[in-house]
């Protein structure tokens, strides 16, 4: 067996995941948002998540979270969060596999490989959940969300939620643009049916 059927083998094991943004995409932009009665998905949004669980993707939020840096609430407020949303979801039969926060922002701290357009999230994800990034997708609202898909080898799509309108003139052309997580969730079903 040759090198590259060796490859082609152990990349057939390894699973494909759906990156999500957070804020913008799979719930309303509410700037630092980290208290549960706060939160307020985007119409849709549990539904597309349990469509990517039903397709076989994990589903992976990855986020920016500037606020734990700047000192408006910890690394604790957010898991807290994280499981509140935990707790919608399963009401409804979906689920997030993984979260991955950046709590760092270079005016508050030093430089990170994490924060997004860096790929270190996504990485980290593939790393823990053995994740074929090239076989993968990340929906976001903001260019940064796009061009950490793209600095990690993997497929973005861009939702007009959030930021998303304004963001569209600051990505390339070739980028799929979407009205929303649900449009996009049903985009990747087409491309991989």
């Amino acid at each position: 067996m040759g090198m590259s059927e060796l490859s082609d083998i152990s990349s057939s094991k390894l699973r494909r995941a759906v990156f999500l943004d957070r804020d913008g995409t799979v719930n309303v932009e509410k700037n630092y948002l980290f208290r549960p009665e706060d939160w307020e998905f985007i119409p849709g949004a549990i539904n597309a998540i349990k469509r990517i669980n039903g397709l076989g993707f994990l589903a992976i939020v990855v986020t920016n979270q500037a606020g734990v840096a700047r000192g408006f609430y910890t690394q604790a407020d957010v898991g807290r969060l994280h499981r509140h949303v935990d707790g919608l979801l399963a009401e409804e039969g979906a689920r997030i596999d993984g979260y991955y926060m950046c709590p760092h922002h270079p005016d508050f701290g030093s430089d990170c490989t994490c924060r997004k357009p860096n790929p270190g999230m996504l990485r980290q994800a593939a790393a823990d959940f053995g994740i074929a990034l090239e076989n993968s997708y990340l929906i976001g609202d903001k260019a940064v969300d796009v061009q950490a898909a793209l600095n990690a080898n993997v497929t973005p799509i861009l939702v007009r939620t959030g930021y998303g309108t304004a963001a569209q003139h600051e990505i390339p052309d070739h980028i799929l643009c979407t009205a929303d997580l649900s449009e996009a969730v049903s985009k990747i079903a087409e491309l991989v049916a």
